[in-house]
């Protein structure tokens, strides 16, 4: 409750001051080329016999949630949670789906069931084997409200129930068909958790996780760190990964390190091997320490995009949000923030999700101009102050933030104040933690900024198809009829082609009708010493640690 108010003169001071660090920087190094990609590839890499054993230390950013899949939300969770679970499919990176925990499947003609074949030779941690019963328990606790499973509640649509056909064999039954349904299935949110030890620690199973996983829980110390153990009998690993048997660690030491300069140094000084969320500042300098390797991966779903709400005024009026488009410059944001190591963002979509529509990049510029004449044509007009004034009131703009300055999303809320400002509206940033009471609740924002991790284009349905009044309502608040009917058809449409086009036009029309301001696509970022070797990343930019040992 209660969100921190930021100071505009503050804000405005130390974004000064940032902003001259900022310019220093660049005109010290160049900057490296927007979206490129240093990711673990095992090709470039000399290939050394892995060593078994060892402690991997990894700096997490933010501390996750909660360990049980279906209750958490977060990336830097599922950083944990792959390590623990498994899924019944692995996404590869060219996008191809294949067996895990299942063997093969069939989908029925009507795309309304699939037939799972399911490994025979599987144990969850606790010693209770896995089986259809499993793969039943876990999709439908998914679905029981008393899980409050949000967001792999939304990932796990159609699903409506699920047949134990024999032992090792399962049904999934859909509500309707869907494109998206099987690659879902691979994700970390829909891991297939342990009935046993589910319904014995309830509530408490995300403190106390028990997967099929290559490694184990170990334990949680609370804002400090999380441990895990190797599985001595793990032998079931997915195609992705080249070990398929137990992992070559010993175990792996999540450390929670929010402080960005404590984190990456903390790497340089070896106190623990490698850290995520590399700053842009530092990512240059590190790629030149020879004691370090960078791996950089473009995670792909929904980028950072800014949600502008249809239900408050004046941004119901296409006029108003259109201003905001063009007064906000997003190239100079993220070129200031991110120095060319973050790719700017032009869709609803990432580049690396099917049916992306690159002939929208470079299509908005910034116009302040454009951006006053439509304000003016709304009637709001510059008061002796510079804000705009109607009907006695003043045109602000209420921005809320959800985070402590992660990805320094607090800094563009900054700066687009500044940039507002010209046009004559004021932006009053509220930074909170209670974004489910601020945003999801009373919907008591102008703009909200969000970003999703997934590997589909139905990722969109949940964000942009008119929400259902029982339902939680969607971010932007559309409305549109025609963007419904696309969503709808992209979810089943079983040619390829004609899908891409649907989610083109759903692009488009959301750009068009100035829905969003898109800013960035988010490349995950790791550094390492250059001991740790074989680490890997999912097609959603999470690592996988099945490969990971220490050179000696």
């Amino acid at each position: 409750m209660g969100g921190l108010k930021v100071n505009r003169s503050i804000g405005w001071i130390k974004f000064s001051a940032f902003s001259l660090a900022i310019v220093l920087a660049l005109t010290g190094c160049s900057s490296s080329k927007s979206g490129s990609s240093d990711a673990s590839n095992p090709k470039q890499e000399v290939k050394q016999t892995a060593v078994v054993g060892g402690e991997l230390t990894y700096a997490l950013a933010t501390s996750p949630d909660s360990l049980d899949p279906h209750r958490s939300g977060l990336a830097v969770a599922v950083r944990v949670l792959r390590t623990i679970y498994d899924s019944l499919v692995v996404q590869l990176p060219d996008g191809s789906i294949k067996p895990w925990l299942a063997t093969e499947w069939t989908v029925a003609p009507d795309g309304l069931s699939y037939i799972f074949k399911l490994r025979n030779d599987v144990k969850f941690q606790d010693g209770t084997p896995f089986n259809a019963e499993a793969v039943k328990y876990s999709y439908d606790r998914i679905l029981d409200p008393a899980t409050k499973a949000a967001n792999s509640g939304a990932l796990i649509k159609p699903y409506k129930s699920a047949e134990v056909i024999d032992e090792f064999t399962v049904k999934i039954n859909l509500e309707t068909p869907s494109r998206a349904f099987l690659g879902n299935l691979s994700q970390a949110l829909l891991g297939i958790v342990s009935p046993t030890a589910a319904k014995k620690y309830g509530d408490q199973f995300g403190k106390n996780p028990v997967g099929s996983g290559p490694y184990s829980f170990v334990k949680w110390e609370e804002n400090a760190s999380i441990q895990v153990k190797r599985s001595p009998d793990y032998n079931w690993a997915p195609e992705i990964v080249e070990n398929k048997g137990k992992a070559y660690l010993d175990q792996i030491t999540f450390s929670i390190v929010p402080e960005e300069a404590t984190r990456i140094g903390s790497v340089q000084s070896k106190q623990v091997l490698a850290g995520e969320t590399v700053p842009p500042q530092n990512v240059v300098s590190l790629k030149s320490d020879s004691n370090v390797q960078v791996h950089q991966v473009n995670t792909n779903g929904l980028p950072y995009t800014l949600f502008i709400n249809q239900r408050k005024a004046p941004w119901g009026e296409l006029k108003a949000r259109q201003a905001l488009q063009a007064a906000i410059d997003v190239d100079a944001i993220v070129k200031t923030l991110y120095l060319g190591t973050y790719p700017r963002a032009w869709s609803p979509l990432s580049p690396g999700v099917f049916g992306y529509d690159a002939s929208l990049e470079n299509g908005i510029k910034p116009d302040i101009s454009k951006a006053n004449k439509l304000l003016d044509e709304l009637g709001w007009v510059k008061g002796a102050d510079g804000i705009r004034e109607k009907e006695g009131k003043k045109l602000t703009l209420h921005y809320v933030d959800g985070s402590p300055n992660r990805e320094k999303r607090n800094d563009i809320a900054v700066i687009i104040q500044q940039q507002l400002k010209q046009v004559g509206i004021v932006v009053e940033v509220e930074i909170t933690k209670d974004t489910a009471n601020v945003v999801y609740t009373k919907g008591a924002y102008d703009i909200y900024g969000n970003s999703q991790v997934n590997s589909d284009p139905n990722a969109l349905y949940s964000f942009y198809h008119t929400s259902d009044p029982k339902a939680r309502p969607s971010l932007p608040g559309l409305a549109d009829p025609q963007v419904d009917k696309w969503l709808e058809q992209g979810a089943i449409e079983p040619d390829d082609k004609k899908r891409a086009e649907l989610y083109k036009q759903v692009q488009k029309s959301i750009i068009d009708n100035a829905v969003i301001i898109p800013i960035y696509v988010f490349p995950y970022t790791v550094a390492a010493s250059k001991t740790v070797k074989g680490l890997k990343f999912d097609s959603l930019g999470y690592p996988l640690f099945n490969d990971t040992f220490i050179q000696k």
